[in-house]
C-alpha cells in the first residue's frame, strides 16, 4: 500500500476529473488559488482534484465528496477572472482527513487500488472491451471525428481500466453519473456502465438523426408547394383569370388603381413581383405585405374639396375665436390668392375643387408663436373647417428620435412609417391642414435630431418630393397646409426657423378675456356641468374681478378652470336642492374660490425719492415693478440685489456711469461718487430678472437718489440704455403696457422707435393712456423727476431739490 499524501484540495464544480485524462479547469475562488499557489511550491504540482457535492462559492469539508483524483498542474495562465490551467488526471485517491491550512484546504490522500477482472483473457472480458472500443469509435465518427484520429486516441491506451475512464472523460454525462464512475473500482463494472453511457449517447444521436431528416423532408414539401402554387398561378393566367381567389388579387387590384408617380410605380411593381414568388409562411412576406398595404392606404392623389368662400370662411374664424385679427388675416389672404388661382383656371364657384394644374404654388409653412393658452392650437382646427379641409394634429412635444418623424428603414423588425406619413394615413387625403404642436419642444439624442427631420417636410421647396425612410420612395406633401406652434421662438433652431412664417399670437387684455369668457368659456362650462343660463348667471363685474384677482396668465386656461371650479359648486347646490338658480356677483366670489390666489402690483399713491416704476414682460403676461435705490456712506460702490441676470446687471452699471459722467448736469455733488455707496434693489427677490429693458427705470432710480429729486410714482417706463443717454426700444410692449394699465398706471413713457407698435393695442386701450415717446435720458429725466424740465435740449432743474434736507438719502449733501 503506497504511503499517503499531504496535498491541497483542489475543489471542482459540477466538474470530475478521470485518471489519464487531461482537462482545462478556470479557478478564480480565492481558496482555489491558494491551493494552486501551494501545489506549484512543490516539484510534482500536485493537487487532490476532488467534486464538490453541490454547487456553492463557498468550499467546506462537508460539501466535498470522499473520492476524488491525485492530478498534477500541467501549463498555467493568469486571466482577467483568476487562472487557467491544464490537469492531468494521475490517479484515484480517497482523502483520509481534509484539513484547514493557511487559507485553502488540505487533505491526506491515499491512493485508491483498482480491482482488477479475474481472468483478463476470459472471452466475456475481452469481448466487453472490444464492444466497447468499437461503440465509443462510432460515437466520434458521428461526432464528426475521422475513424483514423478516434482510433489512435483510443489506441493509445491498453489497460482496460484506463481505456473506460478515457471515454467516460469525454462522453457527455450528468456531473452525479461521472461520479459514480469515478468511484468504482471494479474495471469489468466500470466498463459495463461506460459502455451503458455510449450506448445511449448512440441512441441519442439517432434520434437527432431521424428528427433532422423530417426536418429537411417538410422544408421539401413546401418548397414543392410554393412550385405548385407558381404553376397554378401560370394556369391562373392562361385561362384569363388573373389571380382570382389569390389573397393578393384584391391589394393588387388597389394599387393598381392608384396615380403613383413613376419612380414610386416602379418600387411597387417590383415588391409585387417579388411577393408573388415568397411562401405566406415566411416573415418575408408579412414584411412585403405590410409595405403593400402601407402605399395603398397612403392619399397619393384624393384632395379634399376646398370650398372658397371668403365670407363663409371669415364667419367660421368668428364664430371660433375672439380677436386674433392678424393670424385671422393671413389666413383669409391664402384662401383670396386660392379663390383667383381658381378662377385663372376658369373654375369660380364656390365649394369647387382647385384643379390639379393648380397646385404647382406651394402651401404656406404657418408658426403659430405664443404663451400657452391663447388659441394656437385650437385656431387650427377652425382653419381646417373653413377651408373645408381634413384637420391632422401630432404633438412633437418630447420627441427625441428623428425617426418619429422620417420612419425607420424596412430593414428592421417592426419598422413603421414616420409620423408624418402616418397623418397623411389618417387625412386620407392630398391637401389637409397638418398641425405639428409643440415644435419648440424637440429634443435631439444621440438617436438623432426630429428637428432636422422636419428640415425637408417643412420647406415648400422641397416636400414635394418627401422621403420616407419606411416608404422608400418621394411623396408629394406641397399640398398640405403645414401649421407649427410654438411657446418660444428661441428654442427652434435656425434652419428650421426659416423655413416658416412667423405669425404672433400675444396675450389677451382684460376686456378681450371678459368677451372670452362671455361667449365661448361660460356656455361651455355651463353645457359640461349639466347647468343652464338661467340657472347660474354671471356677472361682469365678478368675472373681471376673477380675472384680475385669480388668475395671472395671458391666455384663458387658468380662468376656464376657475369658472369650472364656480359651476360645479354651483350644480353641487342645485342638485341637493339648496338653491334653484344661483347668481355669481362680486360678493360671491370668495364664497366659491377662497381668498384671491394673485396679488399684482398697484401703481404707488405718492411720489418717492430713489423709487421708479419700470415694466417687465413673462410668457404669463405683463406687470409693473419697482426699482428702489438707496445711498449709503462708502467709497463709491455700486450694490445690486434681487436675484438680477447680467444684462440687468450691466444696464446698472451703465445708469451708474451716466449718471457720474452727467453729473453738473443732472444737479449731482461730484464729490459723492467717493463718499457714498449706491444700492439697487429690485424686489420679488426669489425670482429671477434679466433683460436690458429695465435700464432707463434703474437710471431714473439711481438718478432720483442720488440728486435728490422725487420721481413721478404716475408714470411706467422701459426702454434699454446706453452710456451717452440713448434709449434703445425693446420687444413685449403690448403686455408691458396691458400690465401698467391693470395696474392702474395711465401715463407711459416708452421708446421713440417702439411708438409703431401702439397699432398693436386695442383702440380702447390706447384711448385710456397717455404715451411719452422718448429718445434720450434727458428727455426721460425732465418727464419722470419732480421740478425737471428741458431747455435748448438739455436738463435742467430747479435751483433747490424740491424735498426737504431732512428726507434726501443718508449722506446726501448739496
Amino acid at each position: 500500500m503506497s504511503e499517503p499524501l499531504h496535498l491541497p484540495v483542489l475543489a471542482l464544480r459540477d466538474t470530475v476529473i478521470f485518471p489519464g485524462v487531461t482537462s482545462p479547469i478556470g479557478a478564480g475562488r480565492p481558496e482555489t488559488l491558494r491551493a494552486i499557489q501551494e501545489a506549484t511550491k512543490g516539484e510534482d504540482h500536485l493537487v487532490f482534484a476532488v467534486a464538490q457535492r453541490e454547487n456553492t462559492e463557498e468550499i467546506s469539508a462537508e460539501n466535498l465528496h470522499a473520492i476524488g483524483t491525485i492530478a498534477r498542474i500541467g501549463q498555467l495562465q493568469r486571466v482577467s477572472s483568476g487562472v487557467q490551467l491544464l490537469l492531468q488526471g494521475e490517479s484515484r485517491g480517497i482523502a483520509l482527513r481534509v484539513n484547514q491550512a493557511d487559507g485553502f484546504l488540505q487533505a491526506v490522500v491515499r491512493e485508491v487500488e483498482e480491482l482488477e477482472p479475474i481472468d483478463p483473457h476470459d472471452a466475456a472480458f475481452v469481448g466487453l472491451v472490444r464492444e466497447l472500443r468499437e461503440r465509443a469509435i462510432e460515437v466520434g465518427q458521428r461526432a464528426g471525428f475521422p475513424r483514423d484520429v478516434v482510433q489512435q486516441v483510443l489506441g493509445g491506451t491498453e489497460k482496460p481500466g484506463r481505456l473506460a475512464d478515457l471515454i467516460a472523460g469525454y462522453l457527455e454525462l450528468p456531473h452525479a453519473d461521472r461520479q459514480i464512475l469515478l468511484e468504482l473500482l471494479s474495471i469489468e463494472e466500470r466498463l459495463r456502465q461506460v459502455l451503458i453511457h455510449v450506448q445511449r449517447q448512440i441512441s441519442v444521436l439517432d434520434a437527432q438523426e431521424d428528427i433532422k431528416t423530417q426536418v429537411q423532408q417538410e422544408l421539401g414539401d413546401r418548397q414543392r408547394e410554393m412550385v405548385l402554387r407558381e404553376q397554378m398561378k401560370a394556369i391562373q393566367n392562361e385561362l384569363g383569370e388573373n389571380g382570382e381567389g389569390d389573397d393578393l388579387g384584391e391589394l393588387r387590384k388597389e394599387i393598381a388603381a392608384l396615380e403613383l408617380p413613376a419612380e414610386a410605380r416602379k418600387e411597387v411593381d417590383r415588391e409585387l413581383s417579388r411577393i408573388e414568388r415568397i411562401s405566406q409562411d415566411s416573415m418575408e412576406y408579412q414584411v412585403l405585405r405590410t409595405y403593400l398595404e402601407t402605399v395603398a392606404e397612403l392619399p397619393w392623389s384624393h384632395r379634399s374639396l376646398e370650398h372658397i368662400d371668403l365670407d363663409r370662411a371669415e364667419r367660421v374664424l368668428d364664430e371660433d375665436h375672439y380677436g386674433l385679427q392678424e393670424v385671422k388675416d393671413r389666413i383669409l389672404e391664402f384662401l383670396a390668392v386660392r379663390q383667383l388661382q381658381a378662377a385663372k383656371q376658369g373654375d369660380t364657384e364656390s365649394g369647387v375643387e382647385v384643379p390639379d394644374h393648380s397646385d404647382k404654388t406651394k402651401g404656406p409653412i404657418l408658426l403659430f408663436v405664443g404663451p400657452p393658452g391663447v388659441g394656437k392650437t385650437s385656431i387650427a382646427k377652425s382653419i381646417a373647417r373653413a377651408m373645408g379641409r381634413e384637420y391632422v394634429r401630432i404633438s412633437l412635444g418630447g420627441t427625441r428620435d428623428e425617426a418619429d418623424i422620417r420612419g425607420h428603414r424596412r430593414t428592421y423588425v417592426g419598422a413603421m412609417p414616420g409620423r408624418i406619413l402616418q397623418g397623411m394615413k389618417q387625412a386620407g387625403t392630398k391637401n389637409p391642414v397638418f398641425l405639428l404642436d409643440e415644435v419648440d419642444k424637440l429634443g435631439a439624442s444621440y438617436q438623432g435630431d426630429p428637428a432636422s427631420g422636419l428640415l425637408e417636410v417643412l420647406d415648400p421647396a422641397q416636400n414635394d418630393s418627401f422621403v420616407d425612410h419606411y416608404l422608400g420612395v418621394p411623396f408629394d406633401l406641397s399640398d398640405v397646409l403645414f401649421i407649427a406652434t410654438a411657446n418660444f421662438i428661441q428654442s427652434i433652431p435656425g434652419p428650421l426657423l426659416d423655413r416658416m412664417e412667423t405669425v404672433e399670437f400675444t396675450g389677451y387684455t382684460e376686456q378681450e378675456k371678459l368677451e372670452i369668457a362671455r361667449r365661448y368659456l361660460i356656455p361651455r362650462q355651463l353645457e359640461e356641468n349639466a347647468l343652464d343660463p338661467e340657472t347660474l348667471r354671471f356677472k361682469d363685474e365678478a368675472i373681471s374681478e376673477v380675472i384680475a384677482r385669480y388668475t395671472r396668465e395671458s391666455g384663458v386656461r387658468q380662468l376656464e378652470r376657475e369658472l369650472g371650479k364656480i359651476a360645479r359648486k354651483v350644480a353641487r347646490r342645485v342638485a341637493s336642492e339648496e338653491v334653484e338658480s344661483f347668481e355669481f356677483a362680486p360678493g360671491k366670489i370668495k364664497e366659491l374660490l377662497g381668498r384671491p390666489k394673485i396679488h399684482p402690483e398697484r401703481a404707488a399713491t405718492a411720489d418717492q425719492t430713489g423709487v421708479a416704476t419700470g415694466m417687465f414682460y413673462t410668457p404669463a403676461g405683463g406687470d409693473i415693478m419697482f426699482v428702489e435705490v438707496t445711498t449709503m456712506t462708502g467709497k463709491g460702490e455700486l450694490v445690486l440685489t434681487g436675484q438680477l441676470g447680467d444684462v440687468m446687471k450691466e444696464s446698472a452699471r451703465a445708469a451708474w456711469s451716466f449718471a457720474r459722467s452727467h453729473a453738473e448736469t443732472l444737479g449731482i455733488d461730484d464729490a459723492l461718487f467717493q463718499t457714498l455707496d449706491a444700492h439697487i434693489h429690485v424686489p420679488a427677490g426669489a425670482i429671477p430678472k434679466d433683460g436690458p429693458s429695465a435700464g432707463v427705470t434703474m437710471a431714473t432710480a439711481l438718478v432720483s437718489a442720488l440728486a435728490g429729486r422725487p420721481a413721478r410714482h404716475d408714470l411706467a417706463m422701459t426702454g434699454e440704455i446706453t452710456l451717452t443717454g440713448r434709449i434703445l426700444p425693446i420687444g413685449g410692449l403690448k403686455e408691458k403696457v396691458l400690465g401698467a394699465l391693470r395696474a392702474g398706471i395711465t401715463e407711459i413713457a416708452l421708446p421713440l422707435e417702439n411708438q409703431a407698435d401702439l397699432e398693436d393695442l386695442p383702440d380702447q386701450v390706447r384711448d385710456a393712456l397717455t404715451i411719452y415717446p422718448v429718445e434720450d435720458l434727458g428727455q426721460l429725466l425732465a418727464l419722470a423727476l419732480r421740478g425737471g424740465s428741458l431747455q435748448d435740449g438739455r436738463l435742467t432743474f430747479q435751483e433747490a431739490p424740491p424735498v426737504e434736507r431732512e428726507q434726501l438719502p443718508s449722506g446726501l449733501s448739496h
